[in-house]
């Protein structure tokens, strides 16, 4: 099992940026894959970006060339830099860890994007 702690949500205004950071309680060499997921009012949870133990990146398209997913093994910290956001960005995400025990989530950060 694995503890997740998101950070970085907030209230940003279309155009704007926010980057979000996850924290593991264990190192990600040991996950197989590290995801952000967000949930909309309404809408189903889906994936935005995920990052596997080498590096290997994917985005749904809705936010491909705009949302970074990178990783700071050193720190067990998964980040998600989302830039050109607008209102239909705005959702709840969440942190999750993949491996072969299963998975786990982070708490949630809410992010709001005003037009």
């Amino acid at each position: 099992q694995v503890q997740l702690v998101e950070s970085g949500g907030g209230l940003v205004q279309a155009g704007g940026s926010l980057r979000l950071s996850c924290t593991a309680s264990r190192s990600l060499v040991s996950i197989a894959v590290m995801g952000w997921y967000r949930q909309a009012p309404g809408n189903e949870r889906e994936l935005v970006a995920s990052i596997t133990t080498v590096g290997r990146t994917n985005y749904a398209d809705s936010v491909k060339d705009r949302f970074t997913i990178s990783r700071d093994i050193s720190k067990n910290t998964v980040s998600l830099q989302m830039n050109s956001l607008n209102p239909l960005d705005t959702a709840v995400y969440y942190c999750n860890a993949r491996s072969g025990g299963g998975a786990d989530w982070g708490q949630g950060t809410q992010v709001t994007v005003s037009s």
